[in-house]
């Protein structure tokens, strides 16, 4: 018997009434046997490949089944509010269709309309992370009573949260919220991409009983088009892109806001229609380019990162792409925007000003061929968010034992890998510091979290993850010239560093991190800058190694025009002569030595702290693919020696050189809780952030006879 015939007759009907569908997909089916079957899961489907349907439908079977639902029978979160509101009028056509009722909780939702919701609840709750802590800690919200009856919790887009401070969070609030149900509450995780779903089911299931299982139907061979070209401007750029977007409705990718920026106002002045969508434009604005794009035929959206989750504006003609994104994962989501009209391929078109840009986007389509994405990693020494829930839970109970709190979350796979001395600790260290307070053994907010986040009713506690991760770039006149990301300011050496921001050429003068400001002069006539106007963040060792792999290998790509196969195959000239496919290289002068790694530049720059402290007097410049060294006559023997002692076991063992390495972090800000954190928590999520410890013992072994390699 196939799913729909097990469905409620209800859903049947209205399934063929409403929508007119004969069949479901095989995604669709296979979700559904296993939601109806009570099992948690992990659905993995392309953009617009039916995830939506395959969890709710067999989610609102079992809910119209219930003579009667006391309060929320089921949540679906979404990561963002612009997908919430994309995806609401789908679930509330969907509900409504059975007779049920939806309702959209977070920010924006009116005070009269919740006050309805409170009344009078509706069975399907939409919401974010962040509103759902809200409802928690809010004293008008009846918690036990909504959520006594919840069955169900769709987490759309999962992979997007998982392995993140967001991610943690949302388990630990579902966990409180399971509490106040009668039931195991079914999880069911929708993802387009993701490496490790296995893993991304344990952690979803956090304390629930259930089976769980990975929805992971077979894909048919889908056509692609791709096409990597190498344009030596953005004007360039944007002139081939409006011809090619002309007559068609595309999106345009941009690694940042500026780029976006540049690029919308010259497709404009080529007479195409282009609204522009990133994370500095408006909600208005946003919304307005969504509705506007989504009615019409010839125009373009210039965007960030901001579109690549599931927000429906259509069927698109093509995906545009400066440069290359970060990693497969948000290669593969952009390019399932396209394709979804049965006569047309997915397809992206790489546009690419620097010659990095050329090699990244190969690196990505040859790892995707493969059938490779990046697994996502959870981190369970979740300190920030450990902090906040202490202060969460302290304010939503009007004080809270620590016991209570230890029990909830260290249950969870994001707080397992800290120990109860660990926790104890710190409880102590807040309470010296007088961000709590114990009286009668319960913890409460002490004096210095309620200054720092008592404003507008404890709001600024609520917006869990408001973290600025970009440095504003200034002359040393204090002249604005734009902005740049903490990870990339990373890469940067004072008085060393140079780099093209807005068209022009900079040194670095000096770095101040804690007002997060880069202070920079014009660069000097014909010195090369340290980076193009492609500025990456850190990539990941497997993104690397296949850049390494590409230069070293004769293969030739289909999808390469013209100039782009001439810039690899001068890039192949250049490098390929020193490089080795699996244990890259070095070269350089008297005056710089460049150990060519092509590990990321979060090993990198842990093996460039490791270097300082044998040579504490030289300067090392890491980036995603080497290190420079500069000093007195570096040479490729003093580096071998240098890489014996740090292939050596006990060297990483060492408590001065791992003071050394504590002391030379910059002061990031990472999150709001920083000012709440001891030193030592501070340092190691400083350490976790920047650097990879772990992953230094992929680089050295290759590297035992460097010394040779010359």
């Amino acid at each position: 018997m196939s799913v729909f015939a097990s469905f409620a007759p209800r859903l049947q009907e209205a399934i063929v009434a409403r929508l007119g569908w004969t069949s479901l997909r095989p995604v669709q089916e296979l979700t559904g046997e296993a939601i109806l079957a009570g099992k948690n899961a992990v659905v993995l489907a392309p953009t617009a490949g039916g995830k939506t349907e395959a969890s709710i439908f067999p989610t609102l079977s079992k809910l119209v089944e219930q003579q009667v639902i006391h309060g929320v029978g089921a949540i679906y979160i979404a990561p963002i509010k612009a997908l919430l509101n994309n995806q609401a009028h789908r679930l509330d056509l969907y509900t409504e269709m059975v007779g049920l009722r939806g309702f959209v909780w977070h920010g924006d939702t009116q005070a009269n309309e919740r006050k309805k919701f409170l009344k009078d609840p509706a069975e399907l709750l939409m919401t974010t992370p962040e509103s759902l802590e809200v409802m928690l800690v809010s004293q008008s919200v009846p918690a036990e009573k909504l959520f006594s009856d919840l069955r169900f919790v769709i987490i759309d887009e999962v992979h997007a949260i998982a392995g993140s401070d967001r991610g943690a969070h949302l388990m630990s609030v579902m966990e409180r919220i399971r509490r106040y149900s009668s039931h195991d509450v079914q999880r069911i995780g929708l993802s387009a991409t993701v490496g490790n779903p296995e893993a991304i089911l344990t952690w979803l299931r956090g304390s629930s009983q259930r089976e769980g299982v990975v929805v992971d139907p077979p894909k048919k061979p889908a056509k692609r088009q791709l096409q990597i070209l190498h344009r030596p401007g953005l004007v360039s750029i944007a002139e081939e892109a409006s011809q090619k977007a002309r007559g068609a409705k595309s999106l345009f990718f941009c690694q940042s806001r500026s780029t976006s920026e540049a690029v919308a106002e010259q497709m404009r002045r080529q007479g195409t229609e282009v609204f522009v969508h990133h994370s500095a434009v408006s909600r208005e604005e946003r919304q307005h380019a969504e509705e506007q794009f989504h009615q019409g035929t010839d125009a373009c959206i210039v965007c960030t990162s901001t579109l690549e989750l599931g927000i429906d504006v259509g069927d698109l003609d093509y995906v545009l792409q400066a440069e290359a994104p970060d990693t497969v994962s948000s290669f593969m989501q952009r390019m399932g925007r396209t394709g979804r009209r049965g006569d047309r391929p997915a397809n992206t078109t790489f546009y690419c000003e620097s010659s990095d840009g050329v090699l990244q986007a190969i690196a990505i389509i040859e790892l995707a061929k493969s059938g490779w994405v990046e697994s996502i990693k959870v981190n369970d020494r979740c300190w920030p968010v450990l902090i906040h829930q202490l202060l969460a839970m302290a304010l939503a109970s009007n004080g809270v034992r620590p016991e209570d709190v230890w029990n909830h979350l260290s249950r969870l796979p994001d707080f397992s890998g800290i120990a109860r001395d660990e926790f104890d600790r710190l409880i102590s260290w807040m309470i010296e510091d007088e961000s709590l307070v114990l009286s009668s053994g319960l913890l409460s907010l002490g004096p210095k979290a309620e200054r720092r986040f008592g404003r507008r009713n404890f709001m600024e506690l609520f917006a869990v993850f408001s973290t600025p991760k970009s440095y504003a770039v200034m002359t040393t006149t204090s002249q604005p010239v734009g902005s740049l990301t903490q990870e990339f300011v990373d890469s940067l050496v004072e008085s060393v560093s140079s780099f093209l921001l807005g068209g022009r050429a900079w040194a670095v003068q000096h770095i101040n991190h804690d007002d997060r400001r880069v202070f920079v002069i014009p660069a000097p006539v014909g010195k090369q800058p340290s980076w193009g106007g492609f500025l990456p963040q850190f990539l990941g060792y497997d993104l690397c190694r296949q850049i390494l792999k590409v230069l070293t290998s004769a293969d030739h790509y289909g999808y390469l025009e013209d100039q782009a196969r001439t810039v690899l195959a001068e890039e192949r000239e250049k490098l390929g002569r020193f490089l080795d496919a699996e244990r890259g290289g070095i070269d350089g002068d008297t005056h710089e030595l460049r150990w060519w790694t092509f590990a990321g530049g979060r090993i990198n720059s842990t093996l460039r702290y490791a270097l300082a402290f044998i040579e504490p007097g030289w300067t090392f410049i890491p980036d995603n693919f080497a290190i420079r060294i500069r000093g007195e006559s570096p040479t490729s023997a003093w580096l071998g020696d240098a890489i014996r002692q740090i292939t050596q076991e006990d060297f990483w063992s060492n408590d001065e050189l791992l003071a050394s390495i504590s002391g030379s972090l910059p002061n990031y800000r990472l999150t709001k809780f920083q000012p709440l954190m001891p030193d030592w928590v501070e340092r190691e999520i400083l350490q976790n952030h920047l650097l990879d410890m772990p992953g230094v013992s992929l680089v050295l072994p290759t590297f035992q006879s460097v010394s040779k390699m010359r």
